[in-house]
């Protein structure tokens, strides 16, 4: 009998900790099962030098999202940046996406400035107000051989 009681509570930490175990690849991994709560907005750059897949997308200094992957489009030479957004944080169709950095040489992020208009952008639309980031290498290569009038 007690044989028995040791072999069920050594299956029952067994189970919990392997549903521990479960629970943090989950939550540590950042996998959706069911959705999750962010919805894609899209956004089309003449340049994203630097910026990554996993970078920030900020409104107001505060992180409401992450780029989820960055594509050339062959029809017209631009990057088309998919952007997953908490659905808590709704965005206006006249939102206007900027690329920056961090830091004088830190990563990039994208900024959401937001618009003025109440018509709300749906889930897989494209911001079409975007702002190419600045590629400091060029300009200080502009100052240093006199490209700069």
């Amino acid at each position: 009998m007690t044989k028995y009681r040791i072999e069920t509570a050594v299956g029952i930490f067994v189970l919990a900790g392997l549903a521990c175990v479960a629970y943090l690849t989950i939550h540590l991994g950042k996998v959706e099962l069911f959705g999750g709560n962010t919805y894609t907005i899209n956004a089309r750059f003449n340049d994203v030098t630097g910026l990554v897949a996993g970078a920030e997308v900020q409104m107001a200094g505060v992180t409401i999202g992450h780029v989820d992957s960055i594509h050339l489009r062959p029809e017209d030479k631009t990057a088309l940046v998919s952007m997953q957004i908490q659905k808590d944080v709704p965005l206006d169709e006249d939102a206007i996406a900027s690329i920056k950095t961090s830091g004088l040489i830190g990563d990039k992020y994208i900024k959401i400035s937001p618009g003025g208009s109440d018509v709300p952008l749906a889930p897989g639309a494209l911001l079409t107000d975007t702002e190419s980031s600045v590629d400091l290498t060029d300009l200080i290569g502009k100052y240093i051989f006199g490209g700069v009038k």
